[in-house]
């Protein structure tokens, strides 16, 4: 006697609609570990299994596929992790789309053209500021930021306006977490310094790196805000400091915040990039 033909489908142990399959269990566990990496600045693995309440043996197999494949990286020095170059590649791909680097390219280059140095684009990055966007002066000397670069909050244009207008509680999480390396002489390597500093931003409207980050260079900077009043992204002007004089300071400065209110009005969800 034969049996009944068995019908095709899911098993029934499954509810139907459900995707809870061990593919997408996996998926969503490397992208719960992405999202950890990006809002840290520089986590270890046992602090980010913590954050997720899950075993670390398991972090890390997630954290080394995402290694393989460039979406996240770690420093040989401490073991702190950090979003990886293939996580910029897509982010770009984004912003592409959603525009802001797009709508920033005229700016730039007019910014440029108005102040005869370099004019940079950049976003947050962990404990650093990403650059995603230039336009580059002529000049012989000039500063040289492609997109992709990385450089310390602490002692950037971009990075200090950032940190300026972040709201105080992501502020006061950020700065006791940062590694405030001297690079030259007037790099402000103490928190309270550093605060001192970022209080002077605000009330002037733009961050100025004096030589903080390489001697000779000067850097303009000032946030460029989304609809929700965030501090999005920076747009700064960079150059030697014999032609980013004192003189040329206040004048340099009014075209860098005329430029982020210009980029500020029109930011949109594109900022959060």
């Amino acid at each position: 006697m034969s049996s009944a033909p068995r019908k095709r489908g899911r098993p029934k142990s499954r509810a139907e609609g459900s995707e809870d399959t061990g593919g997408v269990r996996a998926l969503e566990r490397a992208l719960d570990v992405l999202d950890v990496i990006a809002s840290g600045n520089g986590l270890t693995l046992s602090e980010i299994a913590q954050q997720l309440g899950q075993a670390p043996s398991t972090v890390h197999r997630v954290l080394v596929t995402l290694a393989a494949r460039g979406m996240a990286e770690t420093d040989g020095q401490n073991q702190a992790w950090q979003i990886g170059p293939t996580a910029f590649r897509l982010g770009s791909a984004f912003m592409r789309r959603a525009g802001l680097v797009e709508r920033a390219r005229p700016v730039l280059r007019r910014l440029m053209e108005e102040t005869g140095e370099t004019a940079n684009l950049g976003i947050l990055n962990g404990d650093a500021v990403l650059f995603i966007s230039q336009a580059e002066t002529h000049e012989t000397i000039r500063a040289f930021f492609p997109p992709g670069t990385r450089s310390p909050l602490h002692a950037s244009g971009i990075g200090k306006a950032l940190l300026a207008y972040a709201r105080p509680q992501h502020l006061r999480q950020l700065i006791p977490g940062l590694r405030l390396d001297r690079f030259t002489p007037t790099t402000l390597c103490a928190p309270e310094t550093l605060t001192a500093d970022l209080a002077l931003t605000r009330t002037r409207g733009y961050a100025l790196d004096n030589e903080e980050r390489a001697p000779g260079m000067r850097c303009i900077a000032a946030p460029i805000f989304d609809f929700g009043g965030e501090a999005a992204a920076g747009i700064s002007v960079s150059g030697p400091l014999h032609r980013m004089s004192d003189a040329r300071l206040d004048g340099i400065a009014r075209a860098v915040i005329s430029a982020a209110r210009e980029l500020s009005a029109g930011a949109g969800p594109a900022g959060n990039g």
